[in-house]
């Protein structure tokens, strides 16, 4: 069978893919807790269970699929950034990641602020209390109406992405009679190490202003002169599911450099630079992430370096972690439908779900891990691929993993570190339902994204 490329892609015509999984491991049993979210323990029963109930009870009380947020764990999380960066720099928490009232709730009362790109994630953030001057508007392509809501409202920056949005926001604001807080965001030439579709800070790209030719520090000379902008400093975001603190340096570096320039043309050192996030979590035991108070040592350290080899005063320092707060803290349980083993191949394992409430496996090629979960067993591993209920061929949640070979319809699995872009990204492909997010804490179980239903898709359609 042939292994070359196919136009339509590896899943296509008789094209086999290639492997991307590691030999099974020494025990199908074990949970990983660097993947798993911390409260996440497989009982003496061989039950999974989180937040202290088993997800047995939890299928049965809330229905498969549904995510399953640990609260304690997002908790931790969020806690351990805002330790980790003191109180001398800000961690706003990416809403895009998965945005909930309940989670704006949990920010608030950790002391993370938040970063919002739509009008709804906006309207969402003041509806659960967080206090606009915490909020941080972002977006390529921001509309007349959501940069009123977001000035009305008293945001506490909004991040100008192009020139005509520089124009667009002072217009605004002085019609308001305010002047509003922003900052540049410029794409410092950065290739991340991460997937070609969330790598933002190569030049060629939708977001920000470019360096190159003199284009940010034009975009810089504007806000400056325009009343109805307060220029608070520079923002950079080179990417998404980052391990390598080397990116950073040398986007810190371009911007430090950025500052300098604005200082020796303008006579101002601008007080503030975001470094965005992206940081990445582990999706599988293959990967590494590091802890917050590495990466706010590591930061710290290079901001600070740079400054001072320009003779700058060392700016205040802005971080945007959603999926390294977000991700790991929630699992997507689902119940295996339809087992079809393919001799000399894998076998095909379907759930009740799908790319419906997972589209990264799909989109990004993202890799993710998946464990039986209902019972414990002690049969041979045999190779898997998760799929979904869609009718798509790329309808993949899981490309390669090992379950154990007596895995049945009816036993429920799975997915951990799904907190961050599934729910987000969830669709009604086929008219599917999007699951519900249930939060979980403490051997207490409360609903705080409901279950879709069919007349919510009917409410919509108006014939």
């Amino acid at each position: 069978m042939s292994r070359s490329a196919h136009p339509a892609g590896p899943r296509h015509a008789d094209v086999w893919p290639e492997g991307h999984y590691s030999a099974p491991p020494a025990d199908l049993n074990a949970l990983d807790p660097k993947v798993w979210a911390q409260t996440v323990t497989r009982t003496d029963t061989g039950e999974v269970s989180v937040g202290g109930i088993g997800v047995a009870a939890l299928a049965e009380e809330f229905g498969t699929p549904a995510y399953f947020v640990d609260e304690t764990d997002f908790r931790a999380r969020a806690r351990a950034w805002r330790t980790a960066f003191g109180h001398d720099a800000d961690v706003f928490y990416a809403g895009k990641a998965f945005l909930s009232r309940a989670i704006v709730r949990w920010l608030h009362e950790e002391g993370l602020n938040l970063d919002v790109c739509s009008g709804g994630e906006l309207t969402t953030a003041l509806s659960a209390g967080m206090p606009a001057d915490r909020i941080a508007f972002h977006g390529n392509n921001k509309s007349t109406d959501e940069i009123t809501q977001a000035i009305e409202a008293g945001v506490g920056r909004i991040v100008l992405d192009s020139f005509q949005e520089i124009v667009r926001v002072a217009h605004i604001a002085q019609s308001l009679g305010t002047r509003q807080r922003v900052q540049i965001r410029v794409t410092v030439g950065v290739e991340a190490h991460t997937h070609e579709f969330i790598a933002t800070a190569h030049e060629d790209q939708k977001f920000g202003i470019a360096l190159a030719d003199g284009q940010a520090a034009e975009a810089v000379r504007r806000a400056l002169t325009l009343d109805g902008l307060e220029l608070i400093g520079i923002h950079s975001h080179i990417g998404s599911q980052i391990f390598d603190m080397a990116g950073f340096e040398v986007a810190a570096r371009r911007v430090v450099a950025l500052l300098a320039a604005v200082r020796d043309e303008h006579g101002v050192e601008l007080p503030e630079i975001d470094l965005g996030g992206g940081l990445g979590i582990a999706y599988t035991s293959d990967d590494d992430p590091r802890e917050p108070h590495e990466i706010a040592k590591a930061l710290g350290e290079i901001v600070t370096r740079e400054c001072e080899a320009a003779k700058l005063r060392t700016p205040r320092i802005s971080v945007e972690p959603g999926r390294a707060i977000v991700g790991p803290t929630a699992l997507t349980l689902y119940e295996v439908g339809t087992i079809k083993p393919l001799e000399g191949l894998r076998t095909y394992v379907s759930v009740d779900g799908g790319m419906s409430d997972n589209i990264r496996t799909a989109l990004y090629d993202a890799e993710y891990s998946v464990a039986l979960v209902s019972r414990t067993s002690d049969a041979e591993p045999m190779l898997v691929r998760v799929v979904g209920k869609h009718c798509e061929s790329g309808d993949i949640v899981v490309k390669d993993a090992f379950l154990p070979s007596d895995l049945a319809p009816g036993d429920l699995i799975a997915v951990p570190a799904t907190g961050a872009y599934c729910r987000s990204m969830a669709s009604n492909y086929n008219h599917a339902l999007r699951p519900p997010v249930v939060a979980v804490r403490d051997g207490e179980a409360r609903v705080i994204v409901r279950r879709e239903t069919e007349e919510d898709l009917l409410r919509l359609d108006v014939g």
